[in-house]
C-alpha cells in the first residue's frame, strides 16, 4: 500500500512563494511512480497542475514558468515549488501517484492515479 502525505500549504501574498511536499511511503520508491499534483476549488473538478513522470515533468499552461516539480529519491519525496503565486492559484492541492505512465497524456486525468494524499490548502491573497 502506497501512502502520500502533503505538507507546506498556507497563506501567502500574491507574488510570494510556497513549496509543497509529498512524502511517499509504503515500501516503494518514487523512482517507479509518476507523482502528479492537482488542485481543486469548491464546486469545480480537480485540475491537473503538473507531474513528475520518470525523469520528465509536464505542467498545465497556467503554471508554466512559475511552478517546478522535483523529486528526492533518498527522501522519497516530491516537491512542488510555486513562485510568483496569484490569487487564482488558491485551492486545495493534492498529490497523487501511479505506476509510471507510458501512454501520452494519461497523466492529465485524475482517474489515472491510484493513490492520493489528503490535500493541503494554499491561499493567495491579493
Amino acid at each position: 500500500q502506497v501512502q502520500l502525505v502533503e505538507s507546506g500549504g498556507g497563506l501567502v501574498q500574491a507574488g510570494g512563494s510556497l513549496r509543497l511536499s509529498c512524502a511517499v511511503s509504503g515500501r516503494t520508491s518514487i523512482y517507479y511512480y509518476a507523482v502528479g499534483w492537482f488542485r481543486q476549488t469548491p464546486g469545480k473538478e480537480r485540475e491537473f497542475v503538473g507531474v513528475l513522470n520518470w525523469n520528465d515533468t509536464y505542467y498545465v499552461d497556467s503554471v508554466k514558468g512559475r511552478f517546478t516539480i522535483s523529486g528526492d529519491n533518498i527522501k522519497n519525496t516530491v516537491y512542488l515549488q510555486m513562485n510568483n503565486l496569484k490569487p487564482e492559484d488558491t485551492a486545495v492541492y493534492y498529490c497523487a501517484a501511479s505506476p509510471v505512465f507510458t501512454n501520452s497524456y494519461d497523466y492529465l486525468a485524475a482517474t489515472s492515479y491510484v493513490y492520493w494524499g489528503q490535500g493541503t490548502q494554499v491561499t493567495v491573497s491579493s
